[in-house]
């Protein structure tokens, strides 16, 4: 990820590049990939399949470290999130792919105990059901984000795991295409999430997420059943509150909600056995959520809760169910990225808040404001607002 000047040192670590080629990436980079190399060669990877992994990268790729200083699921308000991924195309794309691809799909949730309707919405949220998988090389995009240090070590694991899928001939180095962070094919599985998790659905050899639909479906699915996908459950249900509803308790058994007057928005019956908490993204004014463990098993696909909720709510859509019933409060004053930092630092100050001031919310925030809005004696809705942020200040 460093702008690194030339340097023909590279050239005697890529072996298939010409003599004459001057690589673009410059002692530094030099110097990375020979470490790499003998990394590799640690794993199994031969000098052949390193070579024909690089043979094109000269250097980092710029247009890579310019994307991580920006990601939507972490950045924007959950219903402009939302609004983005569940839209009437894509539900209408998802129904006629379902009807296509229908054996398929009933052998996959068959084998793996996974509604295909959440395959199917992860499939289109990753990828628009394939369509836009992806066009970056992996080893190139992995390569600069290792090369600069991003993240650690993350990045050049991730790289030395992609060597290995090229080393196993699960796909060549010139298809073996994703996202600017390394997420490949249709499933945008980072390699580690490859080797631990895709399959041969098709049985032809090959763990293909990248050109064969079965097998990248039926990856998406084995890896929420090592998750730990229970078959059971949805992944939550939007629901109404009693107007004098104690948000205090907002974790326990799905029967408890139900004597406690909470009802689906849909009409229909909660399960009677089973966890569940409260979710409220917009506040106490705009749709309210029950999660099960399910949410959780998305969030391990993607960690942002915008994310796994645009999964739920695409999967109910595609499912045949309703639009939300709620209204979001898209008008009302929210949180920006530093405010939510300046809410995090305030309540670490007060020992509700443990972690990192990063500017994102999630859960870890979520259960901080709601301990701090049960101390405080206001709503437990767990909402990170503007008023919350003022409440805090003031006290």
């Amino acid at each position: 990820m460093r702008h690194l000047a030339a340097s023909l040192v590279a050239v005697a670590l890529l072996a298939a590049a010409p003599a004459s080629a001057k690589p673009e990436g410059g002692p530094s980079f030099a110097g990375f990939l020979a470490d790499l190399r003998r990394d590799a060669a640690a794993r199994g990877v031969s000098d052949a399949t390193f070579a024909a992994a690089f043979r094109d990268v000269k250097g980092p790729d710029s247009s890579v470290l310019a994307r991580t200083k920006k990601q939507g699921e972490f950045s924007r308000p959950v219903w402009d999130y939302l609004v983005g991924a569940v839209t009437p195309g894509r539900i209408a794309r998802g129904r006629a792919r379902a009807q296509a691809l229908a054996a398929t799909l009933r052998g996959i949730e068959s084998r793996y105990g996974v509604p295909e309707s959440v395959v199917l919405a992860i499939w289109g949220v990753e990828s628009d059901f394939g369509a836009s998988a992806g066009t970056i090389s992996t080893v190139k995009a992995l390569a600069t984000l290792a090369a600069a240090g991003h993240r650690g070590d993350l990045f050049r694991n991730e790289l030395l795991d992609a060597l290995q899928i090229l080393q196993r001939g699960d796909i060549t180095p010139a298809a073996m295409s994703g996202s600017w962070a390394g997420a490949m094919g249709q499933v945008q599985f980072l390699p580690s999430t490859y080797l631990g998790h895709a399959v041969d659905f098709d049985g032809d050899g090959r763990r293909d997420i990248w050109r064969d639909d079965a097998d990248a479906l039926a990856s998406i699915a084995a890896y929420l059943k090592d998750l730990g996908w229970n078959p059971a459950v949805s992944w939550g249900y939007e629901v109404r509150l009693p107007d004098d509803f104690d948000l205090s308790r907002y974790a326990g058994d799905l029967s408890d909600f139900a004597a406690r007057g909470v009802a689906r928005a849909d009409g229909g019956a909660l399960p009677r056995s089973g966890k569940a908490s409260l979710f409220l993204p917009g506040g106490r004014g705009g749709p309210v959520f029950l999660l099960t463990d399910n949410f959780e098993v998305i969030r391990g696909y993607n960690t942002s809760d915008s994310y796994a909720l645009a999964v739920g709510h695409l999967a109910d859509r595609l499912a045949g169910g309703p639009a939300l019933a709620a209204p979001w409060p898209a008008a009302a004053p929210r949180l920006d990225g530093a405010g939510i930092k300046a809410l995090q630092q305030g309540l670490a100050g007060k020992g509700f808040y443990q972690g990192e001031a990063d500017g994102r919310a999630g859960p870890k925030l979520r259960e901080a404001v709601r301990r701090y809005q049960i101390d405080a004696g206001l709503p437990a809705d767990g909402y990170a607002s503007p008023a919350l942020l003022a409440h805090l200040r003031g006290r």
